[in-house]
């Protein structure tokens, strides 16, 4: 796994969103890029990502970026592409990042599965730190008391160093892939907590932009994915 760092900002809070339920993570950190003043400052890279890159109106999506918005002296690491089989590597990767920064806090945006028939969308919180939990409660979140925490994220609970908090913040997702509505409850949720005055009221309509975005990304990925199987088969037959 290949780090590549720009710019080392000082004891910033990380915030990472990676594929999962809904696409959650991958919206709400593409709302925060899009509404904030973020700088790429970096990337991650491994041989074992999918091999293809995103052109989107003219300019490369990073598959995996790295960001900085100075004024609120946060990192976010923002993922368009699928990682399964690398969750271990890239949570290693963000805890090293995370070391390297001396960074605050990580915060994970997640979706969670819903049985819910509401049309409500509630949201939990996971934290390692007792003081950040009682504040996720005050930014009108529910603590998660049962359920399996995948990925990065659980990962990174597992692994974090002591002194390093990781908190989560999970959105339950109703609809199928991509939910741009649980996505904008996390938004909401992040807001209150960490205070970057984001103005959520029109956050679904540009959800509903990042929505189609990335069906277009993703659709056009798995194409090229099946395209690389179909010319491995024909050459082994």
């Amino acid at each position: 796994m290949n780090i590549e760092l720009l710019k080392k900002p000082k004891n910033p809070i990380i915030i990472s969103g990676f594929p999962g339920f809904g696409l959650v993570g991958t919206i709400a950190s593409e709302f925060l890029l899009d509404h904030l003043k973020c700088e790429l400052i970096g990337r991650i890279t491994d041989e074992g990502l999918p091999a293809m890159i995103a052109v989107h109106e003219g300019a490369i999506v990073e598959p995996i970026g790295i960001f900085y918005n100075s004024k609120y002296n946060i990192v976010i690491v923002h993922a368009v592409t699928g990682i399964q089989g690398l969750e271990w590597k890239i949570s290693d990767a963000i805890l090293d990042i995370a070391d390297q920064l001396k960074a605050k806090e990580i915060i994970s945006l997640e979706g969670i599965g819903s049985m819910n028939p509401s049309n409500d969308t509630k949201s939990y919180y996971y934290s390692s730190d007792p003081k950040r939990a009682e504040k996720l409660i005050e930014s009108s979140s529910e603590k998660l008391k049962e359920g399996i925490v995948m990925g990065t994220t659980g990962i990174m609970i597992l692994k974090a160093k002591k002194g390093l908090p990781v908190s989560v913040i999970f959105a339950e997702t109703h609809s199928k892939l991509p939910d741009s509505k649980a996505a904008a409850k996390v938004i909401e949720v992040l807001d209150k907590y960490i205070g970057l005055k984001v103005d959520y009221n029109p956050l679904l309509k540009q959800a509903e932009k990042f929505e189609a975005k990335l069906k277009g990304l993703l659709s056009k990925g798995q194409q090229m994915m099946q395209e690389q199987e179909k010319k491995k088969l024909s050459y082994v037959g």
